[in-house]
């Protein structure tokens, strides 16, 4: 056996690791229709100026981005399209929401809409911290 070690991963190469893990995965889980979620706000050109994109699986809505273009930040935009995605996520069956932000982020919008630490990496990257927040629903 030989191990190889680079900092360029190939497309192909991590394909096939993520392959081999989802075929694994895949024998054990009880839900295997994660579904995606997207919320966006658009304007009268149909642009994207806001919105959230993420997914549900079984109990969970996992939100993996939510961005607001800065000239309409503090307009209530982000919490409005945050709750739409929870109410979407509960009528698909979710109770639990997971997602993770930047302490330069928004660490308190969240904890302001009931979000939780579920722990916190320090010094992430160097001097930051990375929030893991959970919600029930």
């Amino acid at each position: 056996m030989n191990y190889e070690i680079t900092d360029e991963v190939k497309e192909q190469d991590q394909r096939y690791i993520y392959e081999g893990l989802l075929e694994y995965n895949l024998e054990r889980l009880e839900d295997k229709s994660p579904k995606d979620l997207g919320v966006y706000a658009k304007d009268a050109a149909g642009n994207i100026i806001a919105g959230l994109t993420g997914t549900t699986h079984g109990n969970w809505l996992m939100i993996k981005y939510l961005w607001v273009s800065e000239s309409l930040r503090g307009k209530k935009i982000g919490s409005e399209i945050l709750m739409q995605a929870e109410h979407t996520a509960k009528e698909r069956g979710c109770k639990f929401v997971f997602l993770d932000t930047f302490s330069f982020q928004a660490p308190s919008f969240y904890k302001k809409h009931g979000y939780q630490e579920a722990f916190v990496l320090e010094e992430y990257p160097l001097t930051g911290k990375r929030y893991y927040m959970t919600k029930s629903l």
